[in-house]
């Protein structure tokens, strides 16, 4: 009998297939929220209801030219969703704290942003063949909105941490940054920590690695205004064995590449003596019950098929450690094997991540 094969004798406990009934149509809810929190802040209408206090679908409209019944089932919708409150579905309000996370890009709980990709049904084909195949989707392979994605999902807290927070707290760092160091950030997406440590200690120079062709055009241009940074459309296994990198980074991606350890090896290959390797990665457990208290566990997974395991298992020899993989036992284990002598787990004000201080 296949697993699951209903008998004709068996019966269902009507509680457990309320349960199951639930969860499941909860997720598919949390599909068409998505899609909705992508409208608003793809058409500005969290920005303007920030600051104005209960208004109704025609105040809305007024303010902002859109259709005032598409913006009326809109706003119930919000408000169904409890992202907006509203006692009679009429007068609607967006409280502050929704919009530290909806409207205002500049806060680091913003949020609003990582619903920009919804994947175009290519790459959702992509993904089911994955599935058969055992070979994922790389990051390129799942649409120009996926650099966009992951910019507006890491780039809040990278910019609310890792000048005033990160760096001061990493053995000798700021003085080598301070003095000029050289930095390489491998997997640097579309730029943001380049250009928050280009900023902060100019006397440095800087160089980019990401595979990802989109995210190296995003960077470019975001990073055109500086002359001591360079963006490379390399792989981080690319990396010149010359000793003489001051400070290394690896900014949550070593999860989604298919053979990090390689990655890791260039590394030690790359980084100077007396230098610095910071790694950002997700807060896991190798324990599932451990992992199960972290209530966002479902999302994490969903991503990881999505995008991050995707990613790891693009290659045949891969290793698809996904989403959660990288967990500091697997950190540590990983680069003391690849030669390092010095690891620190520093956990920041990050509900997210850790970061692993690691050196030769």
């Amino acid at each position: 009998m296949l697993i699951g094969e209903q008998t004709p004798e068996q019966e269902l406990d009507p509680d457990l297939l309320g349960m199951y009934t639930f969860a499941t149509w909860g997720y598919k809810q949390g599909e068409m929220v998505s899609l909705m929190i992508h409208l608003g802040h793809r058409l500005g209408i969290y920005e303007v209801l920030d600051g104005a206090g209960p208004v109704t679908a025609a105040d809305l409209a007024e303010r902002t030219g859109l259709h005032g019944r598409w913006l009326l089932e809109w706003l119930r919708g919000q408000a169904a969703a409890r992202l907006l409150v509203s006692e009679d579905g009429e007068a609607f309000l967006l409280e502050p704290e929704a919009a530290a996370v909806l409207a205002r890009p500049g806060e680091r709980s913003y949020a609003a942003g990582v619903f920009s990709n919804i994947r175009p049904p290519e790459v959702v084909d992509a993904l089911a063949d994955a599935f058969r195949t055992g070979i994922g989707v790389t990051y390129d392979g799942q649409g120009e909105g996926a650099a966009h994605q992951t910019d507006a999902m890491l780039g809040p807290m990278a910019r609310a941490l890792m000048v005033p927070v990160i760096v001061p707290a990493l053995e000798g760092v700021a003085e080598k940054l301070t003095a000029g160091a050289r930095v390489v950030d491998v997997g640097c997406g579309a730029g943001t920590v380049l250009g928050l440590l280009a900023e902060a200690f100019p006397a440095s120079t800087y160089v980019g690695y990401d595979p990802s062709h989109h995210a190296v055009d995003l960077a470019v241009e975001r990073l055109s205004g500086f002359d001591n940074v360079e963006v490379l459309a390399r792989f981080g296994e690319e990396l010149p064995p010359t000793g003489d990198f001051d400070l290394i980074l690896t900014m949550d991606c070593l999860h989604d590449m298919p053979r990090p350890d390689i990655v890791m090896a260039a590394i030690r290959e790359a980084i100077a003596p007396d230098g610095t390797w910071l790694i950002k990665d997700i807060k896991s457990s190798a324990d599932w019950t451990a992992n199960r208290r972290n209530p966002m566990l479902a999302m994490m997974y969903a991503t990881s098929v999505a995008s991050c395991l995707s990613s790891a298992m693009s290659a045949p020899d891969s290793l698809g450690l996904g989403t959660l993989g990288l967990n500091p036992d697997v950190a540590e284990r990983m680069t003391a094997e690849s030669g390092f002598t010095r690891f620190t787990c520093h956990d920041f004000d990050d509900p997210v991540n850790l970061y692993y201080e690691v050196r030769p």
